[in-house]
């Protein structure tokens, strides 16, 4: 699976690094990356870098739970680069990230994490 296509390259045009900085769960997602039982990246801002390379910025778990609820996922916002996700690959066989096919085009971070049901409902 392409993980960068023209689409999303069109898209990330209009989300430049720092385009939505402040505005949290508020934020449009507009890549979603998954792999393994339960890493994600809600990708909600990008640039193609000098070296060919993308860089993104979003809000991430890479499924560690959260020691004070177990229920939960622990989430961060971070910076990935293409080549990363590109790279990676999920025990026990290997498998690569992939890309959310049907995330609605007006999804918002919000709306993307609360539909994890390792994260919770609160």
């Amino acid at each position: 699976m392409e993980l960068m296509t023209k689409e999303i390259e069109k898209k990330l045009a209009k989300y430049p690094l720092y385009s939505q900085d402040g505005l949290g769960g508020e934020a449009r997602v507009v890549v979603k990356y998954f792999g393994g039982s339960a890493t994600t990246w809600l990708i909600t801002e990008g640039e193609k870098q000098k070296d060919g390379d993308w860089l993104f910025f979003g809000f991430i778990t890479l499924g560690i739970r959260d020691p004070s609820d177990s229920s939960k996922l622990l989430w961060e916002w971070g910076y990935v680069r293409l080549s990363e996700l590109e790279d990676v690959r999920f025990p026990p066989f290997g498998l690569p990230a992939e890309r959310d096919l049907y995330l609605d085009p007006h999804a918002k971070v919000c709306d993307e994490v609360f539909m994890c049901s390792q994260y919770g409902s609160d």
